[in-house]
């Protein structure tokens, strides 16, 4: 079985074990992108998951302007659609927000974190092909968690006993993609995703690295998210 075949039958064991799971305010509304914007999901799988990657980055969930809009784990739309070449129709989820619509690739809002940490990575390899050919991003998990006001809840802040059917769902998955493309290293964006890649993969004899998460929310990125993640990459020896 070829690896991106692979990670297309995880992906969808991951979006069958996440249906129906419930949650209790604050919050009112959960999108799963895997379902509403798979054929995008399984695009990007399927033109960037083969063959052996050296490095494997994960994030930890999506944003409302990135994933959530295109499928793509920090999926800033210019960057999936001009840079990868992937623009497939939305579909809109079950339940849609009304402070958080899905348009797909119609909409116009920027997901600054997808934009820092894209532009990065087009800025180093103009065509996508080359950084895909060794390396490969991730998303812990898909699902997006919205308030009644339409703010974003992330996986931390839900209740453990709430988190504890996604984690198993989660985990199995990760373990998964990173089984299946034999990475020399695992790097997390940001401390969560970090963590995460610890307690799942940390057995397996794998160079751990970790760089800062590129969300406007943190001071330290909106220095210059990009000089600061490539000294980093640079540093622990991810880049060479």
């Amino acid at each position: 079985m070829g690896m991106s075949r692979r990670l297309i039958e995880l992906a969808e064991g991951l979006k069958a074990e996440l249906a129906g799971l419930c949650f209790s305010e604050p919050v009112t509304h959960v999108y799963n992108p895997l379902e509403y914007a798979w054929e995008s999901h399984r695009a990007y799988l399927e033109r960037f998951g083969k063959g052996r990657k050296r490095v494997v980055m994960l994030g930890m969930n999506p944003g409302p302007y990135g994933m959530a809009q295109t499928g793509v784990p920090f999926g800033e739309i210019p960057a999936v659609r001009d840079w990868m070449g992937i623009d497939v129709a939305v579909e809109r989820p079950v339940g849609e927000h009304p402070k958080r619509p899905v348009t797909g690739f119609a909409c116009t809002r920027s997901e600054v974190s997808g934009r820092r940490l894209w532009g990065l990575f087009s800025e180093k390899y103009p065509v996508a092909d080359d950084f895909f050919a060794g390396h490969f991003v991730a998303n812990y998990c898909p699902l997006v968690w919205m308030e009644e006001t339409g703010r974003n809840r992330t996986p931390d802040k839900l209740p453990r006993a709430e988190m504890e059917p996604v984690d198993a769902a989660c985990e199995a998955h990760l373990r998964g993609v990173v089984e299946a493309l034999e990475p020399e290293w695992v790097v997390g964006v940001g401390a969560y995703a970090t963590k995460r890649l610890e307690k799942v993969v940390g057995d397996l004899g794998l160079q751990m690295g970790t760089v800062l998460h590129p969300s406007p929310a943190s001071p330290a990125a909106n220095r210059g998210w990009g000089a600061a993640a490539e000294k980093q990459l640079l540093e622990q020896g991810i880049w060479g």
